[in-house]
């Protein structure tokens, strides 16, 4: 934990890497420490149809949801929150000025009674010796 789904208008990959974009948020999401290196997990998903404001070409978003595991909080949570949008801004800022991008990063609170995690990756990481 934590997982993080990145939802963006299919515009902003006519100007940015979005593989560079799901690298920026994962190393920033593992460098944060909200939780252990081994649980993060970070994904984007393209939306083809969309609107954003007054559907100027130029207007796009990128959607970021942190499901993150209980117990964290309100202060943590924020400042996660400003350091993850602040390193996914500053790379598209870095990358083109051609779009104007509405963010957004919520972070949802998973209810641990509900939750079932069969998680071979961080075993596997622990056996290499990684964290």
């Amino acid at each position: 934990m934590p997982h993080v789904i990145i939802e963006y208008s299919a515009n902003v990959a006519d100007h940015h890497d979005i593989d560079a974009l799901v690298g920026v948020v994962h190393d920033a999401v593992v460098t944060n420490g909200i939780g252990p290196h081994g649980g993060v997990r970070t994904r984007a998903i393209v939306r083809n149809h969309y609107r954003v404001g007054d559907t100027d070409p130029a207007n796009a978003m990128i959607a970021m949801v942190a499901r993150l595991g209980p117990g964290r909080d309100a202060e943590t949570k924020k400042a996660f929150i400003d350091e993850i949008l602040d390193a996914a801004e500053a790379h598209t800022m870095g990358e083109s000025d051609a779009l104007d991008i509405a963010w957004s990063l919520e972070v949802q609170e998973i209810d641990a009674e509900f939750r079932v995690n069969r998680n071979h990756v961080a075993t596997a990481m622990r056996d290499r010796g990684e964290h």
